[in-house]
């Protein structure tokens, strides 16, 4: 007990135990995880390898596998790897680059998937311009766009989370590194910082939003007499 609380490593309890119906639970976890892993994996390789998918709106959802790909890699792993070896502690170097990536994975997302609505829109509301319209160079600006938005999110919560000075019990119930979860364990107050990252995520969820009005606005309708 000493020796777990003088250590500067987290412990995860895991979210399995070594019983018969946890080991089948584990395997069809493992089963889903290695399924997503996999089909977003061939999407990718689908995308990149007919050119006749070398357009915007392929291009857009390449990066969406590719971020759940991410996302898989940044979890699973060490949870299987850590349920089959027993270990249960993490540096906080592993820490904060597990909330980091999913923080950027997770809140690119949310950009993504506007800039794939934004694409659609445009497509089915202006087939005949489309292509001037939702150009290449426009396109890898939201796609650059959305990786840059995320990251920044998912560095200044792990920079944060990490900042906090955190008591000798550093053991929390749950199976990798989650910011809320960290905050739990600090022994300083966490109010200002548990504010900001609501704020932050609030802004997560609105600022996508708040650009479909700008993009009606500056696009006609599809109901318009000029949509096509």
């Amino acid at each position: 007990m000493e020796k777990r609380n003088t250590t500067s490593d987290f412990i995860l309890l895991r979210l399995f135990k070594h019983t018969g119906p946890h080991l089948f639970l584990f395997m069809v976890v493992l089963t889903m995880a290695m399924a997503s892993f996999m089909g977003n994996a061939i999407m990718l390789l689908l995308i990149y390898w007919d050119p006749r998918l070398h357009t915007p709106m392929y291009f857009l959802l390449s990066q969406l596998s590719l971020m759940d790909v991410m996302l898989v890699a940044t979890i699973v792993p060490k949870m299987a790897a850590d349920y089959l070896t027993g270990k249960k502690s993490i540096s906080p170097a592993g820490c904060g680059l597990q909330i980091f990536f999913y923080l950027t994975v997770g809140g690119g997302e949310c950009f993504l998937l506007a800039a794939m609505s934004s694409d659609r829109y445009v497509d089915v509301c202006h087939p005949l311009r489309y292509p001037v319209l939702m150009s290449w160079q426009l396109c890898l600006r939201m796609t650059l766009g959305s990786w840059f938005l995320g990251a920044a999110d998912g560095l200044m919560q792990a920079a944060a989370t990490l900042s906090l000075p955190f008591c000798s019990t550093r053991e929390f119930n749950h199976f990798f590194c989650e910011a809320p979860m960290l905050v739990r364990l600090a022994c300083a107050d966490t109010s200002v910082f548990e504010n900001v990252m609501y704020i932050c995520c609030v802004l997560m969820l609105l600022v996508p939003f708040s650009l479909i009005p700008d993009l009606v606005q500056f696009y006609p309708l599809c109901s318009s007499p000029d949509a096509f």
